[in-house]
């Protein structure tokens, strides 16, 4: 269904920015869609006039993947959010790409499962955009990421051909899958509309635990032990520096369950099956940890209530980040033997380039990824702590992206981790497939 698009003033502020801080220009259009033959037919009147696209979902991005141009059609995909279908039998579900993550994850359990990516920007982000740029969150250690929840996917081209792939089948070998072409692609290669969603069986009440470290080598071997002893039933394994913590703490007025003093801090959570108790295996690992040393002090979880206030300190990044804006957010990737020596040559560096900004390292250990936050700084400072952080990043076999995209902030960076000829297969299939170059221009390649 076709809605008459927003244009001048009637076009919101919100729409021309998303969590980067980075601020667009003023789109000629903005269209808000309620299905995918609307999306098509905007997408072919743009394909026949030359009009460039930005496509837009819940804002959240952190580099400036949804941000418009001057004089761009904007298609925002907030409408496009029911749930249409939820397999009970079989733990499929079919949505629309603007559902918001914590809407799929309500619907999901109320049918009796569980959607398992998990981010804090839950009741904003969509997930057809954490589809587009590969969303990851906090339980890829045991779920993986979008990619990996996502069984089909039904897609826009940039001629406005719709790519309908919504294959409900864990095993499909019949040719090339159309979902990974789109998938991490951050719209530019297609718009993706409506996805398929695979849910898994809810857990039981997790265990969870606060743990204070003195060293980051404790943190790998601690994590090492985990996996050995809970299998499969850890899920989350979140690090945190003390001052990211401390800073946390004052933001959110929620205490720190061991303070802030420790170097590094750790959430750990495991789940087992309903019905079963994963508190006296965690226990029984951080004992052998501590008494092994590296391990300083541990809090657990005596209620939900409990460990909600541990989450709570963990998801504090929208705090963090409106404290310390204008900021630069980065998110790699980095296998654990390079982890510490990484953000040491990084916080170093940038303690001499800018000693008045805050460098807070956190993330997801357990699937390589490295979150650091820097700020405030100017525009300069900006490209300082790029330039530090992933110049380090050289040699190292790690990536400039784990999670968040490339958008346009990211771009001038991509040759880091990325060979000339992965660069050029990727130029080679955005021609092929959006040869005016008209879907979401300056992210990624050019």
């Amino acid at each position: 269904m076709t809605a008459p698009a927003l244009t001048g003033t009637a076009i919101d502020e919100r729409y021309l920015r998303d969590w980067s801080g980075l601020v667009g220009g003023a789109p000629a259009e903005l269209h808000r869609p309620l299905d995918t033959q609307a999306v098509a037919a905007i997408v072919r009147r743009c394909a026949a006039e030359g009009r460039r696209i930005t496509v837009q979902g819940g804002m959240t991005g952190l580099a400036g993947g949804a941000v418009p141009d001057a004089g761009d059609v904007v298609i925002n995909l907030e409408r496009m959010n029911t749930i249409e279908e939820v397999d009970a039998l079989e733990g499929v579900m079919r949505v629309q790409a603007g559902a918001t993550l914590q809407a799929v994850q309500e619907a999901a359990m109320a049918a009796g499962w569980q959607f398992a990516v998990d981010l804090g920007a839950r009741g904003s982000c969509q997930v057809g955009g954490n589809a587009s740029t590969n969303a990851g969150g906090t339980r890829v250690l045991r779920y993986g990421t979008m990619r990996d929840a996502v069984l089909g996917v039904e897609a826009v081209l940039a001629d406005g051909t719709v790519v309908n792939s919504l294959s409900r089948l864990v095993k499909n070998s019949s040719g090339l899958d159309p979902r990974f072409l789109f998938i991490g692609s951050e719209g530019t290669l297609g718009i993706i509309t409506r996805l398929v969603l695979r849910l898994h069986p809810p857990t039981g009440q997790p265990a969870a635990a606060w743990v204070a470290l003195d060293r980051f080598e404790a943190l790998p071997l601690l994590l090492r032990a985990l996996r050995r002893r809970l299998g499969h039933t850890l899920q989350a394994f979140e690090f945190m520096s003390g001052r990211f913590v401390a800073l946390a703490a004052s933001l959110t007025g929620q205490a720190a369950p061991l303070g802030s003093a420790a170097r590094w801090h750790v959430l750990v959570e495991a789940a087992g099956a309903p019905g079963t108790s994963m508190d006296e295996a965690l226990q029984e690992v951080l004992a052998e940890a501590m008494e092994a040393g590296g391990v300083v002090d541990a809090a657990f979880a005596a209620s939900e209530a409990h460990r909600a206030a541990f989450w709570r300190l963990r998801e504090s990044i929208p705090e963090v980040i409106g404290h310390l804006k204008p900021m630069a957010p980065l998110d790699v990737s980095i296998p654990w033997s390079q982890t510490e020596p990484w953000m040491n040559e990084v916080e170093a560096a940038l303690q001499r380039a800018l000693p008045q900004a805050e460098h807070l390292f956190l993330g997801h250990l357990g699937d390589n990824n490295v979150h650091l936050i820097s700020g405030p700084v100017d525009a300069q400072g900006l490209h300082q702590v790029d330039e530090i952080a992933y110049a380090a990043l050289r040699g190292r076999g790690g990536s400039i992206s784990a999670e968040h995209g490339i958008g346009r902030m990211k771009k001038p960076w991509l040759g880091t981790t990325r060979t000339p000829e992965e660069l050029a297969l990727m130029r080679r299939l955005k021609q092929a497939m959006d040869p005016q170059g008209l879907l979401n221009p300056g992210r990624i390649i050019d």
